[in-house]
């Protein structure tokens, strides 16, 4: 933008208007409307054109200037018209959810009714067409994955792997029914 002595501006972050009175480099004196002088940087100001011309105001250049500053997400993951609309569903197998207390429980009976759920869920699950189910299962020592694991592998047109990372860390693991196509 050329600015000589004697030009309409605006500034653009505040509510001013005025007459460049001097240009010393990059500082730029303005002559507010009310007399005050006032120094600002060349792209600190707009200049404002005759009445004919567009006339743009702080706010609409604050609004753009913003949304250039928002920086755009690009790493939507584009779902499909099916996996949009498939319910998901969640079993946590945390002994703490499936019991109000362990006490009197072995270890043993503790796996064997997490899996029951597992396996009770899955069976749910197939009923009712829902094409993935999230168990969520907790890292501790892996017994109860490797449980999980050797009862998927029982179901057929069933495909296992690790759930989300960022939403459940390494602690689930995700079901897909494959559907059979006629």
């Amino acid at each position: 933008m050329d600015l000589k002595v004697g030009d309409k501006v605006e500034a653009i972050d505040d509510i001013i208007q005025g007459v460049v009175v001097e240009i010393n480099g990059t500082q730029i004196t303005v002559e507010s409307k009310d007399g005050f002088l006032l120094r600002y940087t060349e792209n600190e100001l707009l200049k404002i054109a005759s009445s004919n011309a567009i006339k743009v105001s702080n706010y609409e250049v604050a609004r753009i200037k913003a949304e250039k500053e928002i920086p755009k997400n690009r790493h939507h993951k584009k779902l499909r018209p099916k996996e949009r609309y498939a319910p998901q569903m969640e079993v946590d197998l945390h002994i703490n959810k499936l019991t109000p207390t362990t006490k009197g429980l072995t270890n043993f009976e503790m796996l064997n009714l997490q899996l029951d759920t597992a396996k009770r869920q899955l069976d749910f699950a197939i009923r009712k067409k829902i094409q993935k189910v999230v168990f969520i299962h907790g890292v501790g020592e892996g017994i109860l994955k490797e449980e999980l694991y050797f009862l998927f592998k029982r179901y057929e047109n069933v495909k296992y792997y690790d759930a989300d990372y960022q939403k459940y860390g390494l602690g689930a693991t995700e079901v897909y029914f494959l559907q059979n196509t006629p």
